[in-house]
């Protein structure tokens, strides 16, 4: 997996910043940890970020607020939020969490598996959508460098399989950002991986 799939953990309490670091520490990922909201809206304008874990009682900006803003920035607001918090009313704030644009809702003290398991999912997602486009760029420079139309049209038969079928994954997350069960995505993404190895191997 590529180094630079990084996860912004956003807590302010310095010992569940490090306890999600240890949890997450046999993820192939890079753990940025930040204190507060400010600090997370910060970072997110420097690097890019497969997934925010987003503490949802902080002071002076909560995690609603915070989540608030990351969706309204063009450039942050497709990126996954999962909201962990140990206070309040778990329902209402639940509901919030995902009115705010959160795909998932974890209470504290969370299962470690649990929660590496859903992180799993949203990292190689954007691994896989990251190869696409890097995929897809490299297609369209051969399709441009070539003079056959055999060529342009496998080329652009293959470009429709992908986008149809990242389309499925982009329908997925947005059930899981409504709060809605994504059952297929397993096997919406297993169908992407098939499609970018025959793209690999040039079929």
């Amino acid at each position: 997996m590529p180094s630079d799939t990084r996860i912004l953990a956003v807590d302010d309490r310095e010992e569940n910043l490090t306890a999600l670091a240890a949890v997450l520490d046999a993820l192939p990922v890079e753990v940025v940890p930040v204190t507060s909201g400010q600090a997370a809206l910060k970072e997110l304008l420097n690097d890019d970020f497969a997934l925010i874990l987003l503490d949802v009682v902080m002071p002076e900006m909560d995690g609603f607020e915070t989540a608030g803003h990351i969706k309204s920035r063009p450039r942050t607001r497709d990126i996954p939020i999962i909201f962990l918090t140990a206070g309040g009313e778990a329902g209402e704030q639940a509901f919030r969490g995902y009115a705010a644009g959160a795909v998932d809702y974890l209470t504290k003290p969370f299962d470690p598996w649990l929660l590496r398991a859903k992180v799993s999912v949203f990292v190689e997602l954007h691994r896989r959508n990251l190869q696409l486009r890097r995929q897809a760029q490299m297609l369209r420079q051969t399709l441009a460098e070539g003079d056959g139309e055999a060529v342009l049209a496998g080329g652009e038969r293959l470009l429709s399989v992908l986008d149809e079928r990242v389309k499925l994954i982009e329908e997925d997350v947005a059930r899981l950002q409504g709060g809605e069960p994504a059952a297929d995505l397993d096997a919406h993404v297993a169908d992407l991986r098939l499609a970018l190895d025959a793209l690999s191997a040039g079929g």
